[in-house]
């Protein structure tokens, strides 16, 4: 396996430039994720380490080899598509052979790598079917295999489980985390899917219209973001966030003081699950309820403010609120997270005291 270096990458598509000085290492056997909105440049930065790009301006290297302009066959990468892209009238065993007997492997090794392959996927009863017989976990693994019978020094998916229900996802989130730590192998993976990432990450790069905005361990992201729209985008439901305004070093909302904040702080966020329930005429702040969604084991409450500022507050499960009720809210200082003008992060209490 090896190490993935990016440096200064920029690239334009004419006159729009969709990744800006990018720079970035991922350490060998570090499963990372690139995560952001559509249109961020996730999938543009995945395609330029695979060279299916080629970028404008910096270099990429792979180990110890200057890959920028090498040909996407002599980079030493396997990529894993969204749409699968297996051959429909090949079976599994053939699929996942194709590409070796393209170049020249000899037969042994073939059929030591494709055992292999379907013994870490648990796909050898299926090696004589083809896809069309396969449900789509069973296809997506497939597509895996082909991947990891190459033997590469570094995985590259591309939003591979984004066709699954939400069943499958999971459990192909599990599979992957495992194929991971059995082939410690460096892998960089693509999701708009900010669970995907919490949950699969040894470190996330959270990406914003072709930008790093934030790299780091899933929960460092959680707990200290670089942002506003780091704070937003880690975390479901969304962190809460409030226009304040500042008086005597303490925070104001709706002229209720809830803590001490930085200098030049103009919002203030916190999470849904850190926001404490208290009854009616109790708590920092009142708030009526607007809708309850509930969830089995959670519920979410929407709640508007007396001002007209919104949130929403995760609850117990058992929750039962009317529309219209009113409640208490307080919000702990050590979890609030404040923000200046610019967006970035002045203060951060995201753990607890």
């Amino acid at each position: 396996m090896a190490e993935v270096r990016l440096s200064g990458v920029n690239k334009f598509y004419g006159a729009t430039q969709a990744l800006h000085s990018v720079s970035l290492t991922i350490a060998d056997g570090e499963f990372a994720v690139f995560v952001g909105p559509s249109g961020c440049g996730k999938s543009t930065l995945l395609r330029s380490i695979a060279g299916l790009e080629d970028i404008s301006d910096g270099t990429i290297h792979i180990g110890d080899r200057d890959v920028t302009r090498a040909a996407p066959s002599d980079r030493d990468v396997a990529m894993v598509f969204q749409s699968y892209a297996l051959y429909p009238h090949m079976t599994v065993r053939e699929n996942m052979d194709f590409g070796m007997k393209v170049n020249n492997f000899s037969e042994a090794d073939r059929s030591r790598r494709i055992a292999g392959a379907a013994r870490i996927l648990q796909l050898e009863p299926y090696l004589d079917r083809k896809p069309g017989q396969l449900s789509g976990g069973q296809r997506q693994r497939v597509a895996i295999g082909r991947a990891i019978v190459k033997e590469p020094k570094v995985f590259l998916f591309d939003e591979p489980l984004s066709n699954l229900d939400a069943k499958l996802r999971v459990q192909m989130r599990v599979e992957l985390e495992a194929l991971h730590r059995d082939l410690k192998a460096t892998m960089v993976y693509v999701t708009h899917d900010q669970v995907e990432a919490m949950t699969m990450a040894d470190k996330i790069v959270v990406l914003n219209a072709g930008r790093i905005e934030q790299v780091g361990a899933p929960m460092e992201l959680y707990h200290r973001p670089a942002s506003e729209f780091v704070a937003g985008f880690i975390g479901a439901p969304s962190m809460n966030f409030l226009v304040t305004e500042l008086h005597d070093e303490q925070v104001m909302v709706e002229g209720v003081a809830l803590g001490a904040a930085p200098p030049g702080t103009v919002k203030l966020g916190i999470r849904p699950e850190h926001l404490v329930l208290r009854p009616e005429g109790q708590g920092q702040l009142a708030a009526k309820v607007m809708l309850t969604e509930t969830l089995g084991g959670d519920a979410y409450l929407y709640v508007r403010l007396a001002g007209g500022q919104t949130l929403v507050v995760r609850a117990d499960g058992d929750t039962k609120l009317d529309r219209d009720a009113v409640i208490g809210l307080d919000l702990p200082p050590s979890r609030q997270h404040h923000f200046g003008a610019d967006g970035q992060t002045l203060g951060s209490g995201g753990v607890p005291a």
